[in-house]
């Protein structure tokens, strides 16, 4: 599996100077968390699961949540689990590990118990799971999920990641937070080797107070969940080796009906790149203004600026986005590789290749280095192309 697979070879080559590397599910733990991008959730209900996951892994989508919790109904549960293992089984038919194409698949519960009983449900499947979502999670039920985790690790013999999700009200109140975080930071040190990201449930975390945000605002935008995340990221996200990676909380909105896109955003995508267009202005046009992603890219910058990575998707037109814009631009990749070759070097500034900036080795060696990590799993783009270019090429297919 690999980012940006989907396009052809000569639009890779044409898009980047240093190609997406190939990753699986058995990839270093900070590889995958890193690749996980736009992770599009699913309830577990469909009835063409399976048919689902082919698809979407066939346009680009890399990491898939089969959801039981709160995208389905509460009576739906037991068919959901039964749905869930028949899909399941119908795809592994098709795959039989991450380097055949299907996406890092991980189911979301509802409780604890569910886990070892899935994995034990879902026999040769199990092979297919790379994790699972553990919903509202606190240091009253981390617990109970971590080692639910552990033993049907054991009982598989398959390695299986956990992706806490952080959204009750005990995090969005003031007086119970900060022991929440601690508390939580002290759980996972535990099962450190299991954790592979950590999510942020902003819908719930909002629901705590009575507020949803509009499509013209970003997360960012609410004061109460800003404060959230930046408490979230100060305790979880630390860049000193007991952090984790932080994802970015879903986008709600999708498009029902055309509307124009900012100038910033409608100006590139219809013009012709080096001489050659990725699609014809129409057409381009076309599908930029039905996916609507104006307010959604403005949050996934604002994400990446306070320490998070990648997002949770709720539609598959989000997920282009999210990956276009993980990205590592030249920019980027010229300031980290200096600044990485400076700290080797003993350290000191010097000024940037695009002579815009400073660049201090010690104070950004850490930005450095996981701006090289991103490269690794979505690549460089050369030096003309640009986000706008990346994201037509993503949504028209290359």
């Amino acid at each position: 599996m690999r980012h940006f697979g989907h396009l052809a070879d000569d639009v890779r080559g044409r898009l980047f100077l240093e190609q997406p590397r190939p990753f699986t599910d058995r990839s270093e733990p900070a590889v995958l968390a890193t690749a996980l991008g736009g992770t599009l959730y699913s309830p577990a209900t469909r009835p063409a699961l399976a048919a689902d996951i082919r698809k979407q892994a066939a346009r680009g989508v890399v990491s898939m949540v089969l959801c039981l919790e709160d995208a389905i109904a509460d009576h739906e549960v037991d068919a959901g689990e039964r749905n869930l293992v028949e899909q399941l089984n119908d795809l592994v038919m098709d795959f039989t590990d991450c380097t055949q194409g299907h996406p890092l698949l991980f189911i979301r519960v509802r409780a604890a118990s569910q886990i070892l009983d899935l994995a034990e449900r879902l026999g040769p499947a199990v092979g297919l799971l790379t994790g699972f979502v553990l919903p509202k999670f606190t240091t009253e039920t981390g617990g109970a999920y971590l080692a639910a985790l552990a033993a049907a690790e054991a009982a598989t013999g398959r390695r299986l990641f956990a992706m806490p999700v952080l959204e009750s009200p005990e995090l969005a109140h003031l007086e119970t937070r900060r022991e929440q975080l601690f508390g939580i930071a002290e759980l996972l040190a535990g099962h450190r080797e299991r954790v592979l990201a950590v999510r942020l449930g902003v819908t719930d975390l909002c629901s705590a107070y009575g507020l949803r945000r509009s499509p013209d605002l970003t997360a960012y935008d609410v004061a109460l969940v800003a404060a959230v995340i930046g408490e979230v990221v100060n305790v979880l996200g630390r860049a000193d080796g007991t952090g984790y990676t932080v994802t970015g909380p879903v986008w709600e909105y999708f498009p029902v009906q055309e509307r124009m896109f900012k100038p910033q955003l409608r100006r590139t995508p219809f013009a012709e790149s080096s001489g050659t267009a990725l699609a014809s202005g129409e057409e381009v046009r076309r599908r930029i203004i039905e996916h609507d992603l104006d307010g959604l890219i403005r949050e996934i910058e604002l994400d990446r600026a306070n320490g998070l990575l990648g997002k949770t998707c709720i539609h598959p037109s989000h997920v282009p986005a999210v990956h276009a814009l993980s990205v590592v631009t030249h920019e980027e990749y010229c300031d980290a590789r200096d600044i990485l070759r400076q700290e080797q070097d003993g350290g000191g500034v010097l000024r940037s290749a695009y002579t815009n900036k400073m660049n201090e080795a010690r104070p950004h060696r850490a930005w450095a280095e996981r701006v090289l990590l991103r490269a690794e799993v979505f690549g460089v783009a050369r030096e003309d192309v640009s986000f706008a270019e990346l994201l037509s090429a993503c949504l028209c297919g290359g």
